[in-house]
């Protein structure tokens, strides 16, 4: 396994990223990784959470003979730009930059180029359809299948309904609040705003994603697609699953693994939120990364 350092040049940024190859030379079956919502670099990380996501995949992809990407967002880690300023078209807009720039490098195979998305970059991956020249396949882990609006409004009923019992009492103001932070952001004209929270989303990354709807995307969506929800995921309804299946026309295979979290660990307990910490501890669980080369292997076979 080789790893290289590389700069993709974006409208108003230059996005720096790892491309991980397999030993050997020639052009190989190559993917690209998009990561979710927040300041995340490329090892899937932000202060607060390392998910690990970059690092697990490229390393079993590598093992199995493909390339992999994945790049810091615009203004993290080693990329330039503002990344306070950049909405969710800017983040689709860096993702499909990347995706062509990755076409051209001699290790890549240009026609055997898939993405993988994970959370809201799974719904920037759906959206790389519109692409001068769309990926070959498209993996979507955690991925929304309705506008973002209905997603946000799902994962506030989803959270409250799972705090712990004697948080319970508390979920309903809990879904109120969110709800009427959603409509201020709607109405809002800024790009951020003063009062930041924790995760660093912005009023023009909120307004952006909240009104766009994925399904015209997934409805044009020709090549073959793996959509793998948890069972346990309480930020996107594994229901979402089966909406994906019945919109993309290309060759579909959705799972809903038991016990499987957003997190992407598989964890017995109840599923919650207040459970992450503890998920965290633990690697990415390995039949995830697994599954998406086995499924690279019959999809994408040359």
């Amino acid at each position: 396994m080789r790893e290289q350092t590389v700069q993709i040049p974006a409208a108003g940024a230059l996005l720096a990223g790892t491309l991980t190859q397999p030993d050997g030379d020639g052009r190989h079956p190559t993917a690209l990784l998009i990561n979710g919502s927040g300041p995340i670099d490329r090892d899937s990380a932000m202060p607060g959470m390392a998910l690990g996501l970059g690092r697990a995949l490229a390393m079993t992809l590598a093992d199995h003979g493909y390339v992999l990407l994945r790049y810091d967002k615009r203004g993290v880690g080693a990329s330039s730009g503002d990344y306070l300023s950049t909405g969710f078209h800017d983040e689709s807009d860096d993702a499909a930059a990347a995706l062509a720039a990755l076409r051209a490098h001699p290790a890549v195979d240009p026609e055997r180029v898939f993405v993988v998305g994970h959370s809201t970059g799974a719904v920037v991956a759906a959206n790389l359809v519109r692409a001068a020249a769309p990926p070959a396949g498209y993996v979507l882990l955690a991925g929304a299948a309705q506008p973002g609006a209905r997603v946000m409004a799902w994962q506030s009923d989803r959270i409250a309904a799972t705090l712990p019992r004697p948080l319970r009492p508390f979920g309903p103001i809990l879904v109120r609040r969110q709800a009427r932070e959603r409509d201020r952001v709607r109405r809002s004209t800024t790009d951020r705003h003063d009062r930041m929270p924790r995760s660093r989303l912005t009023d023009r990354w909120l307004r952006e994603y909240m009104a766009h709807d994925p399904r015209p995307d997934l409805a044009t969506i020709d090549r073959p697609m793996l959509a793998i929800t948890g069972s346990k995921d309480i930020q996107v309804d594994p229901a979402d699953v089966a909406r994906i299946g019945r919109l993309v026309t290309g060759p579909f295979d959705g799972e809903v693994p038991s016990d499987l979290t957003h997190l992407l660990r598989r964890d017995p307990g109840p599923p919650g939120l207040w459970r992450y910490r503890s998920q965290l501890n633990r690697p990415i669980d390995g039949s995830v990364t697994q599954r998406i080369v086995a499924w690279a292997r019959v999809r994408l076979a040359s």
